[in-house]
């Protein structure tokens, strides 16, 4: 039961959070990151390289800055799913002044824990800053997969946190310090976003350690899976390709036996 309050806490205090921000999200989510959430998301565009005449399910796309992106960078068709109305009103907003990714651009509301989609209904799937608001990343992950056909690309961004000596202790002191006062000068909503941010970074990756997360990604029936760590380990990019097997016959390897954590700047 303690296991059961606190998985609904974090999927509610991850509605309630995000509950208004769309207006301004933004702006102040490349504030918030010291200007790094730009750069991470180009490079998880990039990774799914994308032609014309596919169909991208983007999920979590908040504000829909991915699912604008790729239709820019590559003229597909994009599905974009959040469970936030705010976020999605965002988006909408964003679309109304852009009437020519609109077009391609089909906004729904829905859980990444239980897409409203078939079996391998995507060519490709991005998902942002996800895994930290579900209950169960494994599940999640597994569900993600079974609506990617195989050989889709798969891209995710999620915040990381720096390796000690040197940038552990700064990146704590910023997420402590900087980021909770930058929220408060900003608005009540963002000094709760700002206060929130660290811990529950920091949680993910006591739960789930880098390499721990890309054995997830593999037992979901995703292959050639990499992770990139950019500034300073900051933010994390993971890629993948959907494999042609089910996620169960995708047995684990043993931790450390992938290479795919380059660091980059």
């Amino acid at each position: 039961m303690a296991t059961e309050r606190l998985a609904s806490e974090r999927k509610h205090t991850a509605m309630a959070l995000f509950a208004g921000l769309g207006r301004r999200y933004d702006l102040l989510s490349a504030a918030l990151s010291l200007g790094q959430d730009p750069r991470w998301r180009r490079e998880l565009v990039a990774r799914i390289a994308a032609a014309p005449e596919d169909r991208v399910l983007d999920v979590a796309t908040g504000t829909g800055l991915v699912a604008r992106a790729l239709v820019k960078r590559y003229g597909c068709v994009v599905v974009g799913i959040d469970q936030s109305v705010d976020m999605l009103g965002g988006a909408r907003r964003a679309l109304g002044r852009r009437p020519d990714l609109a077009a391609r651009i089909d906004l729904r509301r829905g859980e990444a824990e239980r897409l409203p989609f078939a079996d391998a209904e995507f060519d490709h799937l991005t998902f942002t800053y996800l895994l930290r608001y579900v209950d169960d990343p494994a599940a999640t992950l597994r569900e993600l997969a079974r609506v990617v056909k195989a050989g889709g690309r798969i891209a995710a961004l999620e915040f990381g946190v720096p390796d000690p000596p040197v940038w552990r202790p700064l990146w704590h002191l910023y997420t402590r310090t900087v980021l909770p006062a930058a929220g408060r000068a900003l608005g009540r909503e963002w000094h709760d976003v700002g206060r929130f941010l660290g811990p529950s970074i920091e949680e993910l990756y006591r739960r789930f350690p880098l390499e721990r997360q890309v054995e997830l990604w593999r037992a979901a029936g995703i292959e050639r899976v990499r992770a990139r760590r950019m500034s300073l380990g900051g933010g994390v990019v993971f890629s993948g390709v959907r494999s042609a097997k089910g996620p169960s016959e995708n047995s684990p390897r043993t931790p450390g036996a992938h290479a795919g954590f380059p660091d980059g700047p």
